[in-house]
């Protein structure tokens, strides 16, 4: 059968081509009586706009590329993820936008996000995970519109935002553990080179001032091996630590499986606290204390940006949402 055409719904609705043309581009100056015989021929026509065509017209492509810039098996690994996933598709898709994915963990894979965005592929983008100095800012600097998820260090002002506070949650942890009488309280924090891994490690030194030391800090990357090895590394340098903040849920799985090998209990010998919420802090034995970060919201703010912007506006305001101490098990 003969794909339908833009002309058989217009035959089918007794409106002019015109008429349909304008209904799908959105001009709100359609008659309702229009409008509905519009809608129902496309429904009996079957017909499907093609967004090839209407892409030269509109100059809009009709999807969003999510660029994330970690390795491949962070995405499957990291629960958070498939929660901002999630909530864009959802977003995007009452916008008739698709998302597309895309991973920029390597040189290789920058290269080829860089030639899908200047060739004219997406709207917008999605950053997610972005390390500062990453050479793909750069290099999509003359893009489509770009907001991230969560503040890229050095850029705060040129690309919009929405983030949690990472700094009140590590002070709300950190707090947490004074009051149970902890003494020596440790942190193993995410990459150095974003904002999680600084602004979490500043909130630590806010509450602790000198006593936070480098004897009791480790540092990991988000990957619950990393939390193990930081683990260990830490009951090597202080065997005596009673209490110890780990930058993320993922991270503080690993955390507790090195005090399981070294023979410690949780939360009698050492208190353990994560960062997240997210579905790994009620799997873990004991589930984890930890701060929750707003995600979902914070992707809600994200794509709202990012669609702010598409349709036209000039700026937009970053946002940043409260954190909360979330009490389980394991302190």
């Amino acid at each position: 059968m003969k794909r339908p055409t833009i002309h058989d719904v217009a035959a089918a609705a007794g409106v002019s081509r015109g008429t349909v043309s304008r209904l799908l581009n959105g001009d709100k100056y359609v008659s309702p009586a229009a409008r509905v015989a519009v809608e129902r021929a496309i429904s009996e026509t079957g017909y499907v706009v093609n967004r090839a065509a209407r892409s030269l017209v509109t100059q809009r492509t009709g999807s969003v590329v999510m660029v994330l810039s970690e390795p491949h098996e962070k995405l499957f690994e990291d629960p958070n993820y498939s929660t901002l996933i999630r909530v864009a598709i959802r977003m995007l898709a009452e916008r008739d936008l698709s998302l597309v994915m895309m991973l920029a963990g390597d040189e290789g894979d920058r290269e080829r996000v860089v030639r899908y965005v200047r060739g004219g592929h997406a709207d917008g983008v999605l950053l997610v995970s972005t390390h500062a100095g990453d050479p793909l800012l750069d290099a999509l600097r003359t893009g489509p519109p770009a907001v991230s998820c969560g503040a890229v260090i050095g850029r705060e002002t040129v690309i919009p935002y929405a983030a949690a506070d990472e700094r009140l949650g590590a002070r709300q942890m950190t707090e947490y553990f004074v009051r149970l009488g902890r003494r020596r309280i440790a942190m193993i924090t995410g990459p150095m080179d974003t904002p999680g891994g600084i602004q979490r490690l500043e909130g630590f030194a806010d509450v602790l001032g000198r006593k936070a030391t480098q004897r009791l800090i480790a540092h990991g990357d988000w990957t619950q091996a990393s939390g193990e090895r930081a683990m260990a590394e830490l009951l090597e340098r202080a065997p005596d630590l009673d209490a110890v903040f780990v930058a993320s849920d993922l991270m503080a799985a690993g955390a507790l499986a090195a005090l399981r090998a070294a023979g410690r209990r949780v939360p009698d010998d050492v208190a353990v606290g994560g960062f997240d919420d997210s579905s790994v802090a009620v799997s873990t034995h004991p589930p984890l204390t930890t701060i929750r970060q707003p995600l979902a919201e914070m992707a809600q703010e994200t794509v709202r940006l990012l669609l702010a912007l598409i349709d036209g506006a000039g700026h937009v305001e970053p946002v940043t949402l409260p954190t909360e101490l979330v009490i389980r098990e394991s302190a």
